[in-house]
């Protein structure tokens, strides 16, 4: 899977932050592997063996290196930029889908046999699902020990494994570590806040950090998600974003802000989350990762948008944007119709009186946030009872009520592990959705980096002022110079100042080398663009 280990080496040994997460060494003299910037002297090259993830890692034995922390690497932009089997495999146990419906579950979930689905996935990543789903499990306990007081049988269930002996089994294999040990090696700031809060797993909040590449912009996210928050499920200030999540066990609220940063951008997002059922735990930090995008490539995307002669001045002025995602795939394709041909302003009043008339109310009101957006039932009894409450033409409350029976009835399938393509078509065949909303949906929702809006109202303003036509079909041809990045293309015109062109490339703004993005790509023989 690693097909050219020289350039692994020659990565590691620059210590670049770049390839955390795409590939991690393990170091045989030590029995322990470690993410490329790990600090620690660079072993010799015989002493090395690269691996193309974490759990493969610690199948092949090796445990994690204390120091430099691999298993909470950000994780492969790969999964994100490709649509196959394995790809979508790698979202849905990502999002605790082996937890919660065990390897069988996954398969049926992607139409196929458990041994297809482990041939498919070893074959990309070097062991199969379940192990992946081990490691999780893994990093998850660790979490949980350093940041709650709960006790170690607590933490071992809620992190998904069966059985205390089975947690300290593998916390031993990867960390080389009890837990009691991992628990005692907490800074002081730690402690503290551990003893700061209840060990109720109903009330439990924890505080951790989630890791992403540099360049990053996390104004350019959160600015986006808080120019469209909704009373009642989301909250915004000057500094965070908070919101509600409906989870598998329960619910959560998080708030994310971004940590102290300099010209780079910060190397970490904050994020406090509350949740009601600490089982949720996994899926709810993959869940923030999707929605502020902090798996993606910076350097390659913005690399390869900077060659476009006019794109490339946004991209070079403002680095490291990122694509705003998703936490629910559902209420995200319900408030793309919610929000056609109608202002972002009056998009959220909508929302909000709809959340108010059907969502599901919290036991307890947390920063602003009261209720869960409405579930595709909720909202289907809703438009039989109390049509008004929609306040939006028929045929767009049809179209959502189409899209509700159809997310209940398994025709539309939105989640991570969904085809683009299929969705795109399903949603498309229902009444009032076209395009648009599609490409829309398959951006945020399923992460697709390549997704397009040509006649989107936004992006036509934005072609006018760069010069560029604002015709459709025009522009769709034109955009084909920035595949496979056409969704990184958008959020930057977007965010152009109404009326504005940018007149120069923004000084200092030099791509990195050509060697950086030639070792990415051939680390699994594909090139992503």
């Amino acid at each position: 899977m690693i097909e050219d280990p020289a350039r692994c080496y020659q990565a590691a040994h620059s210590k670049d932050a770049r390839f955390d997460g795409v590939f991690f060494l393990a170091v045989t003299s030590t029995g322990i592997y470690c993410r490329p910037s790990c600090p620690a002297r660079t072993p010799k090259r015989e002493n090395v063996r690269f691996y193309a993830s974490v759990a493969a890692a610690q199948q092949a034995g090796f445990r994690a290196c204390l120091r430099c922390r691999p298993d909470a690497t950000p994780g492969s932009p790969e999964w994100n930029t490709r649509a196959d089997v394995a790809a979508r495999a790698m979202r849905l146990i990502r999002d605790g889908a082996v937890d919660r419906e065990g390897v069988e579950g996954l398969a049926r979930r992607l139409g196929y046999s458990v041994r297809q689905l482990n041939r498919l996935v070893t074959a990309e990543v070097g062991t199969g699902p379940l192990a992946i789903a081990r490691g999780q499990r893994a990093q998850t306990a660790r979490i949980l020990l350093e940041t709650t007081t709960l006790p170690v049988a607590h933490v071992a269930f809620a992190a998904g494994f069966s059985s205390v002996r089975q947690c300290n089994a593998t916390l031993q294999q990867v960390f080389a570590d009890t837990p009691r040990g991992l628990r005692a090696r907490v800074s002081a700031a730690a402690v503290r806040h551990r003893r700061g809060h209840g060990t109720d797993a109903a009330t439990q909040e924890i505080r951790l950090r989630l890791a992403c590449r540099r360049p990053f912009s996390p104004a350019s996210v959160l600015g986006f998600l808080g120019s469209r928050a909704a009373p009642g499920i989301e909250a915004v200030d000057t500094s965070s974003y908070s919101r509600s999540m409906r989870l598998a066990h329960g619910y959560g609220v998080v708030t994310l802000a971004a940590a102290g940063s300099d010209g780079g951008g910060p190397t970490f997002v904050d994020a406090d989350l509350r949740l009601s059922d600490l089982r949720d735990l996994t899926s709810a930090v993959s869940r923030c990762r999707q929605l502020l995008d902090l798996d993606a490539d910076p350097v390659a995307i913005d690399e390869a948008l900077e060659e476009d002669p006019l794109l490339g001045v946004l991209v070079g002025a403002h680095p490291g944007r990122r694509v705003p995602g998703t936490t629910d795939g559902f209420e995200l394709a319900a408030r793309a119709i919610i929000g056609q041909q109608v202002s972002v302003s009056g998009a959220r009043t909508i929302v909000g009186r709809l959340v108010a008339a059907a969502g599901e109310p919290l036991p307890e009101p947390i920063g602003g946030i009261t209720h869960l957006f409405p579930t595709p039932a909720a909202l289907i009894a809703l438009a039989e009872e109390h049509p008004a409450t929609f306040s939006m033409p028929g045929g767009r409350r049809r179209a959502l009520v189409a899209l509700a029976e159809a997310v209940t009835n398994g025709t539309v399938v939105i989640d991570p592990g969904a085809d683009p393509f299929e969705l795109r078509a399903s949603l498309v065949a229902l009444p009032g959705i076209g395009p648009w909303t599609a490409e829309y949906v398959s951006m945020r929702a399923l992460r697709d980096p390549d997704a397009f809006m040509p006649t989107d109202l936004g992006i036509r303003k934005a072609a006018q002022a760069l010069g560029l036509p604002d015709d459709p079909a025009r522009l769709s041809l034109l955009s084909e110079a920035w595949r496979p990045w056409r969704s990184y293309a958008m959020v930057h015109m977007w965010a152009m100042p109404e009326g504005q062109a940018p007149l120069a490339r923004a000084p200092g703004g030099t791509p990195p080398s050509p060697d950086t993005h030639a070792t990415k790509r051939s680390l699994r023989g594909r090139d992503a663009a």
